[in-house]
């Protein structure tokens, strides 16, 4: 069977990195002006729409992606082709820079959950700027050995806390991101993911979160409707990862 065509990605005029809002709190902050300017002159720029691929597991590391706008789902594809979300990348983030230093292609598929905003550097281009600036290596380096921490933290939320707690910790970063306060207070997001997203990325099996969500509707923590969900009082969502809970909670 053949997979279905997705739509064309859309090259976008010429964005200034000089001009980029995302670049002093990145690693790209380092940089001396001939290299931003460097790095203007030969990325590329693409819009892509939600499901389409940034890059395949197993392809040849052919350069970095700089995300300017929305987000990105990294998955993981075993023998028998399912999948599971390893982490999510947001505005501001680098994807590909740990497959590029590996050397192995590229670890997982990139995929846009929303509309994206991306910048492809090259793979050359990023070696001529490494030689050029050896604090963005060292940068980057840091970075891994970040999301190295941020792996043994997840392993660990999964060993130790329930879901519900795990998912309390997961609508608390994603409503940075896609939450918007209503008059009265009330949180509102639209989650950019489904439900069994949901389940993947945090370990779990999907009727696990279904029944957590309902357990916390019923508690009125947050309520869920299709992609949307509402949490009417924050405390209350903070409350959830603030103390061991004694509800008898869902576990996986």
């Amino acid at each position: 069977m053949s997979k279905p065509k997705l739509p064309t990605r859309a090259t976008l005029p010429p964005m200034s990195c000089f001009g980029c809002q995302n670049r002093d709190r990145t690693e790209w902050c380092v940089l001396a002006e001939d290299d931003v300017a460097l790095i203007d002159k030969s990325k590329a720029a693409k819009a892509y729409q939600p499901g389409q691929i940034l890059y395949n597991q197993g392809d040849p590391c052919r350069g970095i992606f700089c995300i300017e706008s929305g987000t990105v789902a990294i998955r993981k594809m075993d023998a028998e082709g399912s999948s599971k979300i390893l982490r999510l990348a947001h505005a501001g983030m680098t994807l590909g820079y740990a497959d590029y230093f590996g050397d192995k292609g590229y670890n997982g598929n990139a995929e846009s959950l929303d509309a994206v905003t991306a910048c492809f550097i090259d793979r050359n281009s990023l070696r001529t700027l490494l030689d050029h600036n050896p604090a963005l290596g060292l940068r980057f380096l840091r970075h891994i050995a970040e999301d190295l921490k941020d792996a043994e933290e997840s392993s660990m939320q999964q060993a130790l806390y329930t879901v519900r707690i795990r998912l309390a910790h997961l609508l608390l970063t994603l409503k940075d991101h896609y939450a918007s306060v209503d008059e009265d207070g009330t949180i509102v997001m639209s989650l950019p993911m489904t439900r069994q997203d949901i389940a993947a990325l945090l370990g779990a099996r999907p009727e696990t979160i279904y029944r957590t969500i309902q357990q916390m509707e019923t508690d009125k923590v947050v309520n869920f409707s299709g992609h949307t969900v509402i949490i009417p009082d924050l405390d209350l969502l903070l409350d959830e990862i603030e103390a061991p809970s004694e509800r008898g909670d869902a576990a996986d």
